[in-house]
């Protein structure tokens, strides 16, 4: 019996989490529309008189305004096993709005007498002055969890309950991910989005088999971009930036050969690869490729990924490395044999 009123528990538990993401009201700092552990994503964006855009999700404000634009752009992809955290703990309530929100899903009693009695111990509902740390009042703030939208691996691992944490001090150290600025800086790189990857090529349109193909990318569209993640509630913030470095190409076929021969074309003054110019058809192209055979009544899917250094610095002079990013596509080149004409 033991174990079945246990497990009875817990779905009950489950079921007021999922109904409360669903229905619960939004509060400060990206909004309060969860339940029990696990937290929404609920998001708001605001544009100030300069046309800034920030928009708060799980309790953390990011900037965007410096971050890449345009129908092209797309997530950088880390070229490690790292990746952002797909859960986080963040301030969430302040006393009242926790009181308000818990005591109506005790009085509603489907989570069980036993479970709404501890619950009540655990925050001293019962102290009208002191419950739920109301005597601490704009002194501090209740934290709870909250997860990536995208529900990626991993985002259902911050399942602590409600904690308390002063202005001015620092989250418990045994709750991973608790946002510090360093934390912050890994879910700026998350929303960090970088300008899409098809290189030009000259010969246009077709190339042909053992002339070499230029290839370069557009140096206005690869700066370095950056987004800025902030808890206004605690004052801290992390801004994160990409910078291109590099370009990968893959022919697509190992009947081609690449410049320079790694296929990893450096950028250079700004600029990754350099435009073709009339009278170099017989130089050797910085970045580029030669098709050694025809691509028949197909095309060949050539591979450009670039890659991204990206570095943050945060509130207090904190800063440092995250692995580097890539984002890449694929478009498809014809390639014709040359038709020589006997006269």
């Amino acid at each position: 019996m033991p174990a079945v009123s246990k497990s009875l528990r817990c779905a009950t538990v489950v079921a007021i989490v999922l109904f409360s993401v669903v229905s619960a009201p939004a509060a400060f700092a990206g909004g309060r529309g969860e339940g029990g552990n696990r937290g929404s994503t609920d998001q708001q964006a605001n544009t100030d008189g300069n046309g800034t855009v920030s928009v708060s999700v799980g309790g953390v404000v990011f900037d965007r305004s410096k971050n890449g634009s345009g129908d092209s752009v797309g997530a950088v992809t880390s070229s490690t096993s790292w990746s952002p955290p797909a859960c986080w703990y963040a301030p969430k309530f302040t006393p009242q709005e926790l009181q308000d929100y818990l005591e109506p899903i005790w009085e509603a009693e489907s989570t069980g007498y036993q479970w709404d009695a501890e619950q009540r111990e655990k925050y001293n509902a019962k102290d009208e002055k002191k419950g739920f740390n109301k005597d601490k009042t704009g002194k501090g703030f209740w934290w709870g969890s909250y997860v990536n939208e995208s529900f990626p691996p991993g985002w259902d691992k911050c399942d602590t309950d409600y904690f308390w944490v002063d202005k001015g001090g620092p989250p418990p150290a045994d709750k991973e991910n608790a946002v510090t600025p360093e934390v912050l800086a890994e879910l700026a790189y998350a929303e960090i989005r970088v300008p899409g990857t098809e290189v030009t090529l000259a010969p246009a349109g077709a190339t042909k088999v053992n002339l070499p193909t230029w290839a370069w990318l557009d140096g206005a569209e690869f700066k370095p971009v950056s987004v800025t993640a902030s808890v206004e509630e605690i004052g801290i913030s992390a801004t994160a930036t990409a910078e291109p470095v590099s370009l990968r190409i893959k022919a697509g076929t190992p009947d081609a050969e690449t410049y320079p021969a790694s296929g990893v074309c450096e950028i250079k003054d700004g600029r990754i690869g350099a435009p073709y110019e009339k009278g170099k058809a017989d130089e050797t192209p910085p970045c580029g490729v030669k098709y050694l055979r025809s691509s028949g009544d197909g095309t060949f899917p050539l591979q450009a990924t670039v890659t991204w250094k990206i570095h943050w610095t945060g509130t207090g002079g904190a800063g440092g490395n995250l692995p580097d990013g890539t984002f890449g596509a694929t478009q498809n080149v014809v390639v014709q044999e040359i038709q020589a004409v006997n006269r």
